[in-house]
């Protein structure tokens, strides 16, 4: 018997990194799962892992900020499972520059990733979770971040954005606590990612929505970075996930409208 048993989960960015590990977490815990990702690939491979162990996955492959998304995302839940139980907004990545560098592009996409999806995939979400009320609580993690907290130079997008999550997380958690939602956000501080990973490569970009990216952490940056970390290292993505599971038990049903900071006590 899992934890999730007959729940049904949808995770945005869940073929890679934290959102993959998030989806395999719930789905060995018995939660049916829709794998999203910008790139159908990674998102398969999730979804053939988790049947493999016996679990159920389908895939909604593509960009959160596609303007169909949101509802074609809802939409596979309740088609191929029969419900929606836990909403997990996790999709995003960096684009970083000093702010008077940064260009209306980058201020855009960022915010759109970040803030405008899970705004579009809540409200996709309401009709049915409205019209369908269920004997246990519905659960809601959005995926905010430290820099959304505490700011982070070179992030103003990005921190805008994360501190966005937040105020979206406690205004649904008052919203929907009637419908017996739970609505909550995880803060993380450097976990580590194909977006986090020390690198000293001058070339390590990826290539996400037709731009390339940098991503990368110079390495003596990231070995002084990681000596401020009380546990002294970064966190992986199977400890990531776990906070955000811890949100999706029915044991967190009087929690809501709480950012749970997961750093390791770096703040």
């Amino acid at each position: 018997m899992g934890t999730l048993d007959n729940k049904v989960a949808i995770v945005s960015g869940s073929g890679r990194g934290i959102g993959r590990e998030v989806a395999l977490k719930l789905a060995r815990e018995g939660a049916s799962v829709v794998i999203n990702d910008l790139d159908p690939v990674p998102a398969e491979e999730t979804a053939a892992e988790i049947k493999a162990f016996g679990g159920n996955a389908v895939v909604c492959a593509g960009s959160v900020t596609d303007e169909d998304f949101a509802e074609r995302f809802v939409n596979t839940a309740i088609e191929s499972f029969g419900g929606l139980d836990i909403i997990v907004n996790n999709a995003g990545y960096t684009w970083d520059t000093v702010i008077q560098k940064m260009t209306d592009e980058q201020w855009d996409a960022i915010l759109d990733v970040h803030l405008k999806a899970p705004f579009r995939i809540l409200r996709a979400a309401q009709p049915y979770i409205k019209a369908n009320p269920t004997d246990h609580h519905r659960k809601v993690v959005n995926v905010s971040s430290v820099s959304g907290l505490y700011g982070n130079p070179g992030q103003a997008n990005y921190s805008s954005a994360k501190a966005g999550v937040v105020g979206l997380t406690r205004t649904m958690a008052k919203e929907w606590g009637r419908y017996k939602v739970n609505v909550n956000a995880v803060a993380y501080g450097w976990i580590l990612t194909r977006m986090t990973e020390a690198t000293a490569a001058e070339d390590a970009f990826l290539e996400i929505g037709g731009r390339n990216i940098k991503v990368g952490i110079n390495p003596e940056i990231a070995k002084a970075a990681a000596a401020t970390i009380p546990l002294g290292r970064p966190g992986t993505p199977e400890e990531a996930a776990g906070a955000i599971y811890l949100l999706c038990l029915q044991e967190s049903n009087y929690v809501s409208g709480q950012c749970l900071t997961v750093d390791a006590g770096q703040r």
